[in-house]
């Protein structure tokens, strides 16, 4: 009798230990899940100060003046050249001088400038979302958290899709004001702040689908434990 309850105690014992142990290695998990939401709210924060957005290139053979007609713009700003730039007036520009396909430019504008500052704040609520439910270790609070990492995401995308369509109707609007033959020395492309953008969103979906397998996890951990309980019983 005193044999078998020593048994027991060993066997509980052991179990304790596993069971701490491997509460442990998944609390490190969860942890370390966070680091790519990190990495994303940087990425998206970087890719909103920088004007790298849209990038145009001007090699034009005979241009002799002392301006360089080159220019890239950002969210907020355009700088032509070396030394000038000039504000984005998304919200305080005088829409009654401007053409219907401007005001409908200007429009599209203004809602990226709302949806990335909006898509920010929301990765912050979000990483601290997601800290809480590490630490807790609850699969719903992780699955929650993985739907709003998943949520925000949707807004970084949002965001980028609608500048993207916006620079697109932009440059048809240009091409309808500037001559074939000037538009021959004209080179457009996006630069690396909208990679960085788009780097951010998939490091945002990343996170969410990993909260969401660290969810399955802790919810079977959490039976695990329930069977383990049981069977000292």
């Amino acid at each position: 009798m005193l044999q078998l309850r020593y048994s027991k105690a060993v066997k509980s014992t052991s179990d304790k230990l596993n069971r701490n142990r491997m509460w442990a290695i998944l609390h490190d998990k969860l942890l370390s899940i966070l680091i790519p939401g990190l990495f994303s709210f940087s990425l998206l924060a970087v890719a909103i100060g920088t004007d790298y957005w849209y990038i145009i290139d001007v090699n034009k053979p005979n241009h002799t003046g002392p301006d360089d007609l080159s220019s890239h713009s950002g969210l907020w700003r355009i700088n032509e050249g070396a030394n000038r730039s000039s504000v984005i007036p998304s919200f305080t520009a005088n829409t009654s001088s401007l053409s219907e396909a401007e005001r409908h430019l200007l429009s599209l504008h203004r809602v990226v400038v709302i949806v990335f500052p909006l898509s920010l704040v929301l990765l912050v609520f979000g990483w601290i979302f997601g800290l809480v439910s590490s630490l807790a270790c609850s699969p719903n609070l992780l699955a929650g958290s993985a739907f709003y990492c998943l949520f925000c995401s949707f807004f970084t995308l949002a965001g980028i899709c609608i500048y993207i369509k916006y620079s697109n109707q932009a440059m048809e609007e240009f091409q309808r004001v500037v001559s074939p033959e000037n538009l021959a020395y004209v080179d457009v492309s996006f630069g690396w702040s909208l990679a960085t953008a788009w780097l951010s969103y998939s490091l945002e979906v990343a996170t969410g689908l990993l909260l969401m397998l660290a969810a399955r996890l802790s919810q079977m951990k959490g039976h695990y434990d329930s069977g383990v309980t049981i069977a000292m019983l």
